[in-house]
């Protein structure tokens, strides 16, 4: 009988971990559905939690949403950041391969962030379109500081544009990977390291 009882009784979480839970809920959720046919009751019963509790961790559904797209925003500053005076070519290959790990691992998630620019809330909007611009700071910082190369401030503009139109290439190629995985990581790497290196070509 105590160990039935046990089974029945789950283990308690700490504000953090419960919370992490409810994000990956809903980073599922909103990654299978646009933001207006997810609801919160579907976020709690997926966790095993009541809409209550939800609605203590996140007021709104706005609020729950923009967590889902600031924790996927974290994530992916992390695993692209450049590390300066490398080569860029250098870096490439294993930036790549880290980034593409994080999409197969964290494929909901990843999912959910692209799925931001569509939601009417502009709060969450904002969040997405901040971390593009993250990433595109920190893909110019890493051609600016390649020792290899000899970029000027008249390189500036057109290298501003080669890059986010590669995230936007990179990003359809990911999820369309993620949609029909014929392909090996190695070489979804290549492609978009091909891609890259064309966009930003002296």
């Amino acid at each position: 009988m105590a160990a039935k009882e046990g089974e029945r009784t789950r283990r308690r979480l700490s504000t953090e971990e419960r919370r992490e839970e409810l994000l990956t809920a809903g980073a599922r959720l909103f990654s299978e559905s646009p933001y207006d046919d997810v609801w919160i009751e579907q976020v709690a019963e997926l966790a095993g939690v009541s809409r209550g509790l939800l609605y203590h961790y996140f007021p709104t559904k706005r609020d729950f949403f923009a967590a889902v797209v600031e924790r996927e925003s974290r994530r992916m500053l992390r695993v692209t950041a450049a590390v300066p005076g490398v080569p860029v070519r250098t870096q490439i290959d294993a930036g790549l391969d880290t980034f593409l790990e994080y999409v197969q691992k964290h494929a909901h998630g990843f999912r959910a962030f692209h799925r931001a620019e569509a939601a009417g809330d502009q709060a969450v909007r904002k969040v997405y379109r901040e971390t593009l611009a993250a990433q595109q700071r920190q893909i110019l910082e890493a051609l600016a500081a390649d020792p290899e190369t000899a970029w000027t401030e008249d390189d500036l503009p057109v290298l501003r544009i080669a890059v986010r139109g590669w995230l936007a290439f990179m990003a359809a190629a990911c999820l369309e990977w993620l949609k029909e995985p014929d392909l090996s990581r190695e070489q979804v790497r290549d492609v978009c390291a091909r891609a890259l290196l064309g966009a930003v070509r002296p």
